[in-house]
């Protein structure tokens, strides 16, 4: 999962918000040497396989497992809850729900950057 998150933010600060965000959606289901990434629509299934050579490479190599592979696949839970991975995406989600919680960060100089 490390590996994961940290391939996840390569791909934030290149500026792919799709493909990151379909990365950080849900977990990666594990079977063996396959993992497989759970996705809302066809979009970010078409954005994975788009960079799936890059993505099984990089994994490949820091896992130093040449057999893994990585498939996307449409989910049959597409409300199923986020998995954040910063303190900026929590923010974010909270702030949807109640958008008052800008006006005590800015009353308050809150950080919310941990």
């Amino acid at each position: 999962m490390d590996h994961w998150k940290m391939f996840a933010f390569q791909i934030k600060e290149r500026g792919q918000d799709t493909f990151y965000n379909a990365l950080i959606r849900r977990k990666p289901i594990q079977d063996g040497n396959l993992f497989t990434i759970e996705v809302d629509n066809q979009i970010q299934i078409d954005i994975i396989q788009a960079n799936l050579e890059e993505m099984v490479s990089y994994f490949r190599e820091k896992i130093r497992n040449f057999e893994i592979d990585i498939q996307a696949v449409l989910t049959d839970q597409p409300e199923q809850e986020v998995k954040f991975l910063s303190g900026k995406d929590k923010f974010a989600a909270l702030t949807r729900k109640n958008p008052v919680l800008h006006t005590l960060k800015s009353t308050f100089s809150l950080d919310i950057e941990f």
